[in-house]
């Protein structure tokens, strides 16, 4: 199956998500209070002929709820026109970018691991892979360190952790 960009309801719920919903976190704006999680994105990205497979878990170590989430993978040279199927989570939303869509993330666990696998327009000998959260719903991060990796792959079919 083909991946197209299509203006369908999970493009529309992922366009609203990064540019912001109406609704978001509760805290009283008067006294200051922002809910804080802290996010990370933990995985594996390998590279064979220009395909490149990234695995990651998103997490929150707490302490708030998140509702909702947005990933944003970026890599450092264009995919290619035609991709196969990407997750339903997850959509194209550049030439070199696609964002996915991690769902609820309660304090102290674990989301539902995602897998996206993209062809690169060439076949480069190697490529940066950026993974960092795009949109938390408002949400304050006070440590953006597991949350935002660059992992540089080589096309050799070597696994990367980050």
């Amino acid at each position: 199956m083909q991946f197209a960009l299509a203006p369908t309801a999970l493009a529309l719920a992922l366009a609203a998500a990064l540019t912001g919903p109406t609704g978001g976190p509760t805290g009283d704006p008067a006294d200051g209070a922002v809910p804080e999680a802290d996010l990370a994105q933990h995985g594996d990205i390998t590279m064979t002929g220009g395909l490149v497979t990234v695995g990651f878990t998103p997490q929150n170590h707490g302490p708030s709820d998140v509702p909702d989430t947005t990933v944003r993978l970026t890599w450092s040279v264009p995919l290619a026109d035609v991709q196969d199927e990407l997750p339903d989570t997850c959509l194209r939303s550049g030439p070199r970018t696609v964002h996915c869509r991690t769902g609820a993330l309660p304090a102290a666990t674990y989301g539902t691991p995602l897998t996206v696998r993209v062809r690169l327009a060439a076949a480069p000998a190697e490529a940066t892979v950026q993974i960092a959260t795009a949109w938390s719903g408002g949400f304050a991060d006070h440590n953006r360190q597991n949350d935002q990796h660059r992992v540089l792959v080589l096309d050799t079919g070597d696994t990367y952790y980050f």
